[in-house]
């Protein structure tokens, strides 16, 4: 075993560097294996395998069989560990590494009966320690990072190995496209060159996939109705009709997207998309365009498509209406149309469903000439699936640039909410309800003014910080003074970069002298953490534990009520009644042997409530004693809609919205979190939010507007003809009556009372006047948070 570089730092090309798209050394392959999962992959003799821990104090066993089927970790050059226990435990598991797995074991006849393993990592690795071996011969390595659930107030989350394989033959040992695994069994598997088109038959019903096989590049697709083809005309997919019926003015693939044919008969819509990031809907690459950018006579896709269509007998066309899959179209603010080079990576891919049979076409489009394809022309493949798979509706989500593809995930308490609505949207990698179908988002609004209402936070964000500098990286990282911070206790703060710009907004729960739970929006938190550590060499762990502990929020006046009845606490720990704002207790539900819970006295709403924390196992029991409890208070679902307007009339910030990478907590309007006096320490940009805080250059502020007419984030507010401010989230309030915003607004103008207009159209032709009044506009000091009801 020893020690080796890193394969997967960003690289440069041209003086540009790409960290999304890493180019791995020739022969070389990436494999991540999810933590509590497992792999398997084919190994050659002389092989080079370097298993990496990416976050720290992850054990990592490996099975290595050779071709005589006995299991021998010595022919990796590595010492037997004895029985692969955790791999065991992680096989027999359910999951998707797991199935597959089992199918590779199954496929090569081989068994972990008597199978021996080696063991890394299982002495207190950090974050990005790495060994290798090297194999002695052919075989099969298993490899599995083991963990079981981890309990709420635990902190060891199961995480990910990253496996990478260096080749002896300088090549894959499986060749092609087929290094990215089929859904499923594929009815057809066509491989398409760059510059080449390939049309096939589907049946309705069955499933498209396209795949980007090297990344960055485009393929155009389109889908004609069969029985039109078979009486010689074109009935393909129509933009105009398909940018109608879906009331978007550029109908871009998404989650929920269809695809109709000139007469409204819909042809296709979108299952699963990993990308994102597709055309407007333009033409196919025509002749024309290569001819008017001095390159005549360049092969295009819409000659490829004339081409494959002349089989079906159907007339050219000198440019073909597509859908240009992974093709980067960008639209400025006049509409014009640009391109850059495309978002999608390798094994990147979009899923449709034929919703009538059809022949399709797709096409690698040939451009060498821009950065349609990345300057580099590469493969697609296209897979048909028969009707009766499964596949869930999902999107691709990446924690950061260079991170893995996820695809959405249900919480652990989806299938609870979906007995109450199917209307979910993709948030933060989850699915998550937007609203209720038999409320309405006005309704649920009331329930938690009046009532209670349970609603599913489970997309936030945990890592658990751990270790004997886990105290100070926090007190470097966050704006709050850990020092101040009591076990069982909760504080809300920001996270800043060195130029005063936030990470990130969350809270942070102490469970330990130096054990910290950081709870939060968006996965920029945890790596910026990792970041810090790494370079102030402190002796900290940072793990996310967000697929570990999912959560529920019980809120509004009748929520202690609701609690009550079946959280259970040691005498150890604050009961119900005791528990103060900005606490947590440690308890079960309803007895000493109950399911594990952290209950918090926190929430985003204005209202008194709670937040439940768990192991997605134990979600859907931690709903069920939620819901029974809360029917005699009329508890009800809650959605995003609704949450949207308590968080704007209680004047608490969303990302994207009130703060971004270019916004200190200053202009944020979460000053408060900034204890600039009271905190003696240095922390990440301070000394530029003193300077901004002696000399404030924006503010966050409440408007009232007059009439009825809510404006969208960012319209400008003007004073005559100057913009001072923008609107950053903006609501029709039920409970007041009127309209309210949050905008930040130069300072020289945010005095109470001052008098502005928000501008709509182009912001001059149609103005809404409006005053600036105090934030929040609602319950302004924190009666109803603290329990404290008229």
């Amino acid at each position: 075993m020893t020690i080796v570089p890193d394969f997967g730092t960003p690289v440069s090309r041209g003086g540009v560097l790409t960290p999304a798209m890493p180019i791995l050394p020739r022969g070389t392959e990436r494999h991540p294996v999810p933590g509590g999962g497992s792999r398997a992959l084919p190994i050659g003799a002389g092989d080079r395998i370097t298993i990496i821990d990416r976050e720290g104090l992850q054990p990592c066993e490996l099975v290595f069989f050779g071709p005589d089927g006995i299991a021998d970790p010595s022919r990796l050059g590595a010492r037997s560990a004895g029985a692969p226990d955790g791999l065991l435990q992680s096989f027999a598991s359910s999951d998707s590494s797991a199935r597959r797995v089992r199918a590779a074991l199954e496929t090569s006849g081989f068994t972990l009966d008597g199978a021996l393993c080696a063991r890394i990592f299982s002495d207190g690795s950090r974050a990005g320690d790495k060994q290798a071996f090297e194999a002695e011969t052919d075989g099969l390595l298993l490899v599995s990072a083991p963990g079981g659930p981890m309990a709420v107030f635990d902190q060891t989350p199961p995480t990910d190995i990253i496996v990478y394989v260096q080749r002896a033959s300088g090549g894959f040992i499986k060749s092609g496209p087929q290094m990215h695994d089929p859904l499923a069994d594929p009815l057809v598997d066509i491989n398409i060159q760059p510059g080449h088109a390939k049309t096939y038959e589907v049946r309705k019903g069955q499933y498209i996939q396209v795949l980007d096989v090297e990344g960055r590049e485009c393929s155009d697709f389109q889908a004609l109705d069969i029985r039109g083809v078979e009486k010689g005309r074109i009935s393909d997919i129509d933009p105009t009709t398909t940018r109608s019926l879906m009331g978007h003015l550029y109908p871009t693939p998404g989650v929920h997207s269809k695809f109709f044919a000139m007469d409204g008969t819909p042809l296709v819509e979108i299952v699963q998309d990993t990308c994102g990031r597709h055309d407007t809907f333009g033409l196919a690459c025509t002749a024309r365009y290569y001819e008017e950018m001095g390159y005549p006579g360049h092969i295009n896709c819409s000659d490829n498509i004339n081409r494959e269509m002349d089989r079906y007998g159907l007339p050219s066309r000198g440019g073909w209406p597509a859908i240009n899959f992974f093709f980067n179209t960008i639209l400025d603010d006049s509409h014009a149309i640009s391109l850059d080079d495309p978002w999608s990576r390798p094994g990147d891919y979009v899923l449709l469903r034929a919703l009538t049979d059809l022949v399709c076409v797709s096409t690698a489009c040939p451009s060498d000439i821009d950065a349609t394809n990345g300057w580099n022309p590469t493969e697609i493949q296209v897979r048909v699936y028969d009707e009766k798979e499964t596949f869930e509706p999902t999107k691709g989500y990446r924690m950061s640039a260079g991170a893995d593809l996820q695809l959405t995930r249900k919480t652990g308490f989806h299938d609870r909410f979906a007995e109450h609505t199917r209307n979910f949207i993709e948030y933060n990698g989850f699915w998550l309800a937007a609203n209720f179908s038999n409320h309405g988002a006005i309704e649920e609004y009331w329930a938690c003014r009046e009532r209670a209402a349970v609603m599913d936070l489970s997309a936030l964000r945990k890592f658990e910080v751990t270790g004997p500098d886990s105290e100070r990286l926090l007190q470097h990282c966050l704006t709050r003074d850990m020092k101040r911070l009591s076990i069982g206790q909760v504080a809300y703060s920001a996270m800043c970069y060195p130029h005063g710009g936030m990470v990130d907004d969350g809270t942070v729960f102490r469970l330990g002298e130096n054990n910290f739970r950081w709870i939060c929006g968006s996965d920029a938190s945890g790596i910026w953490l990792r970041e810090q550590a790494e370079a102030l060499k402190l002796d900290v762990w940072v793990r996310s534990s967000t697929d570990q502990m999912h959560n529920i929020a019980v809120q509004g006046p009748r929520s202690r009520d609701i609690l009550e009845k079946f959280v259970w606490t040691s005498p150890t720990q604050p009961t119900l009644q005791e528990l103060g704002v900005f606490r947590f207790t440690i308890g079960r539900l309803e007895t000493f042997d109950g399911r594990p819970i952290v209950v918090s006295r926190t929430g985003y709403t204005g209202e008194l409530g709670y937040e439940i924390f768990c192991h997605p196992t134990d979600a859907e029991a931690v709903f069920d004693a939620v819901w029974e409890a809360g029917k005699p208070f009329e508890l009800t679902p809650f959605g995003l809609e609704a949450l949207d307007m308590v968080r704007i009339e209680a004047g608490l910030v969303f990302a994207g919205y009130e703060f971004c990478d270019q916004t200190n907590p200053l202009e944020a309007g979460i000053g408060f979190t900034v204890p600039l006096k009271s905190k003696p320490d240095d922390f990440v940009g301070r000394s530029v939010l003193e300077e901004r805080k002696a000399h404030p250059n924006r503010q966050l502020v409440g408007l009232d507007l007059d009439g009825s007419l809510v404006p969208s984030h960012g319209a400008c507010v003007r004073i005559g003809q100057a913009q001072v401010g923008e609107i950053t989230s903006a609501v029709r309030s039920p409970i007041l009556g009127k309209v309210i915003a949050l905008c930040r607004i130069d300072a020289t103008h945010a005095e109470v009372g001052t008098e502005v207009e928000v501008g709509q159209l182009d912001g001059f032709q149609k103005r809404i006047p409006a005053r600036v009044v105090p934030a929040p506009h609602f319950d302004p000091k924190k009666e109803r948070v603290k329990g404290n009801y008229a």
